[in-house]
């Protein structure tokens, strides 16, 4: 909480303008928020540093190269503190691209992409269900993404 309170308007300026577009130059970010591109960079930097700017990525259209299915699982823990090794598993499984240690009726929330309905099916059965401390799982297949956003800079 404390990192928020060292963001004033121009940090939110700039956070606003790259979550935008991640690719935009740090001049012209510069020539909009009427400073230098040292401070830009400056600025950034610091940012990166509290963990406020976690990175920058490309980010890859799933069904462009191949992968036509996306599913989210819920995952019950035989006991929840295998979770840790749990995860480490999942994390050798390529396809899972996100895991969330969650609240309610399941332990673990995971997205996975694969090629498609028949390849889930190999993931779920040879891969996931394999995992030494899963009891079971429920698969829910996402048949679209209506929109992902940045949380709003305010």
């Amino acid at each position: 909480m404390e990192s928020h309170l060292q963001i004033d308007s121009l940090d939110k300026k700039i956070l606003s303008m790259i979550t935008q577009n991640a690719r935009i130059p740090f001049l012209e970010v510069a020539r909009e928020c009427k400073v230098s591109g040292a401070a830009i960079h400056q600025r950034i930097q610091r940012l990166m540093n509290m963990g406020v700017i976690k990175g920058s990525e490309f980010i890859i259209n799933p069904a462009k190269i191949g992968y036509h299915t996306c599913a989210f699982i819920g995952i019950f823990l035989k006991k929840a503190s295998l979770f840790d090794k749990v995860v480490k598993m999942l994390e050798e499984i390529p396809e899972v691209v996100e895991c969330h240690y969650t609240t309610g009726e399941y332990a673990m929330f995971v997205k996975i992409f694969a090629k498609s309905n028949e390849h889930l099916k190999r993931i779920l059965h040879d891969k996931l269900q394999n995992i030494p401390g899963i009891a079971s799982t429920e698969t829910i297949i996402s048949l679209d993404e209506s929109f992902k956003r940045q949380l709003p800079i305010e």
